[in-house]
């Protein structure tokens, strides 16, 4: 029988969201009603809300969540009522051409609930990245429920579900950063902060922190930062890319990951990498944004150049360890939780990340 309960919409482009009462049908094949114990406040929720996603409205916002599995429809075989979940956005098919050719963390058509959730006059939501978690329960694919260990902090979990994944997988799967690796990470917001993270739990030696703001390079350090620069406060001559060589031997890094996502800073990650290095783009751009480089510039420096979406993360792989070296005190995943909030509370987070004073928020229901 289908369920009534509260969840967090967006109705209209810039508008404030709205705690309303919406219709959660029951669990269809391959469907999973989670109830819902805690999701983070992610940029991309504030995004889609001022309408830079699509203009598919309403929304259900909200995707970085774990909870327990309340009911499971016909054929549902890899989660169980009472599982302790992380939500995933890459529930991957098995059949498309990434997925055959042994790429699963590629799999370029990913599944979603077939059935929608609506508001109680009948309107459909469209589910952020097809989860729709700022609610009390929220129907998703088996696909997308990610089993672990029960004995992890709902809030500090579910942040595995996005930006966490996000920076720590550009770290140690696209980067492949190994032991003894110089690193550098500009913009340390919780992307870049889970980026540093991942380094210093793969031993990078050096691990170099970019940011404006001295909070968010404080952060840093707490993350395993070994230093930081704040790029507005560069003394006279000096300008990021030096300061990154100055501190690699004059080399630059072997790894610099740009958590911005715009024109001058990948141009900065660009040019402060070592000659073979590698750059990797994990802050996402707006479509608007333009690159102008001299080409002999990409054909002279070797090495690579890359691009991570969610981290090149396979969740049912990579959930379970890392939740596991969280719970062993090797993963400080709860230092991402800046602060426990209600359902009511999420457009006054929206302002305090578009400012840059927490690392997250963080829904508890």
């Amino acid at each position: 029988m289908a369920q009534t309960v509260r969840g967090v919409i967006s109705r209209a482009k810039a508008q404030p969201v709205e705690v309303v009462e919406i219709v959660i049908p029951d669990p269809g094949p391959g469907e999973v009603v989670v109830d819902v114990q805690a999701c983070g406040v992610c940029h991309t929720d504030l995004t889609y809300r001022e309408g830079g996603i699509n203009d598919e409205f309403p929304f259900l916002l909200g995707h970085e969540a774990a909870g327990l599995v309340e009911s499971v429809g016909e054929g549902v075989t890899n989660v169980a009522p009472g599982d302790f979940v992380i939500l995933n956005w890459r529930a991957v098919c098995g059949q498309c051409r990434a997925c055959k050719r042994g790429r699963p963390h590629l799999c370029f058509d990913t599944h979603n609930a077939a059935q929608k959730m609506t508001l109680t006059d009948g309107t459909e939501l469209t589910p952020a990245l097809g989860i729709g978690a700022f609610a009390d329960k929220t129907l998703v694919h088996e696909g997308q429920c990610t089993k672990v260990d029960p004995a992890a902090d709902p809030a500090a979990a579910g942040l595995l579900g996005c930006g966490v994944m996000a920076g720590l997988g550009a770290a140690i799967n696209t980067a492949a950063i190994t032991r003894d690796d110089t690193v550098a990470v500009i913009g340390c917001g919780g992307v870049g902060d889970a980026a540093i993270a991942g380094a210093a739990l793969v031993g990078a030696k050096t691990i170099i922190a970019v940011d404006r703001d001295n909070q968010k390079l404080h952060w840093a350090r707490q993350f395993g930062a070994t230093h930081t620069i704040n790029a507005g406060e560069l003394s006279a001559g000096k300008d990021v890319v030096e300061t990154i060589q100055d501190l690699t031997d004059g080399f630059g890094a072997d790894v610099v990951i740009d958590a911005v996502g715009r024109p001058e800073t990948w141009k900065q990650a660009f040019y402060a990498r070592d000659l073979a290095g590698t750059v990797v783009l994990v802050g996402v751009p707006t479509p608007d944004m333009t690159l102008d480089m001299p080409l002999i510039d990409f054909f002279s420096r070797g090495g690579s150049l890359k691009s991570s979406w969610y981290g090149d993360c396979l969740p049912e792989r990579d959930f379970p360890t890392l939740i596991s070296l969280y719970l062993q005190g090797r993963f400080p995943l709860d230092k991402f939780v800046s602060e426990r909030i209600g359902l009511d509370d999420i457009e006054d987070a929206f302002h305090k990340m578009h400012n840059g004073e927490v690392l997250r928020s963080v829904v508890v229901i």
